[in-house]
């Protein structure tokens, strides 16, 4: 480089606007791979019945669809963060973001239900590297002061991803591309990945734990088996007749979950190395958003199969009808979610989130009423208010959420804390998925025809929102755990220490 005597244009300032770019391409890399990952899932909601038609699956494959990449998702995020922390988050979410192209290549390819649950699987591992490495990121190049923008715009990007995905899902199927039928809404990610990739390589600096960490395999081995001895009987359970195996299976995970973290503590105390770091639910804010985002995560795990089985199999609207259909709720998420972090929490701190909560309560209310009201004859105008309802209440919760859980999190643990978060969300999206064949299919009888099967899943659709509503009763109630606001938000700022540590822990790879 070649130096200079002016004031304004010293190697230091320059280096600087460099690096200030590099992490705004790094966030922007990242944000894509979240928004991968948030289009995957809603996209592949609206293709079931495609799916179910052109493979023959049954229901309890469809079940396996959705909530293997959710329970693969969940058994791995906490290993995926703390991987990133030790071995480097950008060699991690390189490693991930391949992984789940490749997944979706296979999605795409496969030739029958089984291979497209075993390759959903696979899915839902690789995202568990991925996606716990972008808060991870944010959280180690971004100082306090600004991460309320970033998580503003992360919200965003939920929102966008929630819009994106039934509407392309369903364009993919209509379409047919090919005669693919339902596949492009898999293979459309490979494009997407392998620009992730290259960019990734070439932009995002790496950054790990300023101190060396061991991953800690049992612990890894318990999270994973927790999860499936509580999760695998709840969505086999109504298929098999709800055997007895299954009530010790999920009466042992208690048991597991307990034997976990009095191992986590010993390890904590033996090496400073396990793989949840206990430590972090000391901290309020941290302890309070995971109880939230559990709750939540069931919440949505119901309401979004539900919705789409309603919608497709209940109504028999086509894809595109129900993509289009879901188009307000989409942009109401967004709008809220850029608002509540910008403007909302820093003035009113929780009372937005549970704001939040008690807005969509008030949807999922009107939307009751409004399926009875009008039963089969329901219009996709007519599901719009009780959608932007609903979609506004979602987006005062979700940008602000993780922006609070993250606000007081030490930096050397945010791996940890982002696996953590992610984790339980998914855990409750993968329980709430579980829960489907108990408050949605235990309602429904097996030996229906056609028109009897349609006003069926109507009325089990409303019976589903009323446990949906009750989920978000207590949420709002769990919320008063919250501090009044993050600890970003009353400080404002970050000492010009924190940021000489952001930079030291964030170094740029040669």
């Amino acid at each position: 480089m070649t130096s200079t005597t002016t004031s304004s244009t010293t190697p230091e300032s320059a280096a600087t606007a460099a690096a200030d770019r590099r992490r705004w391409f790094a966030l922007a890399i990242v944000m894509t791979a979240a928004f991968m990952d948030l289009v995957d899932v809603t996209i592949v909601n609206i293709a079931i019945p495609s799916i179910q038609k052109d493979t023959g699956a049954s229901f309890s494959s469809i079940q396996w669809i959705t909530a293997g990449y959710a329970l693969a998702f969940a058994a791995g995020l906490i290993t995926g963060g703390r991987l990133g922390d030790i071995h480097g988050r950008k060699k991690l979410f390189l490693i991930g973001i391949g992984g789940f192209t490749l997944a979706s290549a296979l999605c795409g390819f496969a030739a029958n239900p089984e291979m497209l649950v075993a390759s959903r699987i696979l899915q839902g591992a690789m995202a568990a590297m991925m996606v716990p490495q972008v808060l991870s990121i944010v959280h180690a190049t971004f100082p306090a002061h600004e991460r309320g923008k970033v998580f503003g715009l992360f919200g965003a990007v939920v929102g966008l991803g929630a819009v994106s995905g039934p509407l392309l899902g369903a364009l993919l199927t209509e379409w047919n591309l090919f005669g693919l039928e339902w596949r492009p809404i898999f293979l459309i990610n490979l494009p997407v990945g392998i620009a992730g990739l290259v960019l990734g390589i070439k932009f995002i600096s790496e950054s790990k734990a300023p101190k060396a960490l061991k991953l800690d395999l049992v612990g890894m081995v318990l999270v994973t088996l927790g999860l499936l001895m509580l999760l695998y009987p709840l969505t086999r359970g109504r298929e098999l007749g709800w055997p007895l195996w299954g009530y010790l299976s999920m009466a042992g995970s208690v048991l597991v979950f307990a034997g976990l973290i009095a191992y986590e503590r010993m390890k904590a105390r033996r090496d400073g190395s396990p793989l949840i770091e206990l430590s972090l639910f000391k901290v309020k804010s941290f302890a309070a958003g995971i109880a939230v985002q559990a709750t939540f995560g069931v919440g949505l795990g119901v309401f979004f199969l539900v919705w789409t089985l309603y919608m497709q199999i209940g109504l028999g609207w086509s894809a595109l009808r129900a993509g289009l259909t879901g188009v307000p709720f989409s942009i109401a998420v967004s709008v809220a979610a850029g608002m509540s972090v910008q403007k909302l929490v820093p003035r009113f701190g929780r009372k937005v989130l549970q704001a939040g909560a008690l807005t969509m309560v008030a949807g999922l209310l009107i939307y009751i009423w409004e399926a009875g009201r009008y039963g089969m004859d329901i219009a996709p105008w007519q599901m719009a208010l009780p959608l932007v309802v609903m979609g506004l209440g979602m987006g005062l919760i979700v940008a602000p959420l993780t922006d609070a859980v993250l606000s007081e999190v030490p930096k050397e643990h945010s791996g940890s804390a982002s696996g953590l978060i992610n984790t339980v969300q998914q855990m409750g999206n993968a329980l709430g998925l579980g829960l489907v064949s108990v408050v949605f299919f235990g309602s429904i009888g097996d030996d229906l025809v056609p028109p009897q099967l349609n006003r069926a899943f109507v009325d089990g659709f409303q019976h589903s929102l009323w446990y949906v509503a009750g989920v978000l009763a207590v949420i709002f109630l769990v919320m008063f755990a919250l501090p009044a606001k993050p600890q970003q938000h009353v400080e404002g700022a970050v000492d010009e220490a924190g940021l000489l540590d952001l930079t030291k822990d964030a170094q740029p790879v040669g």
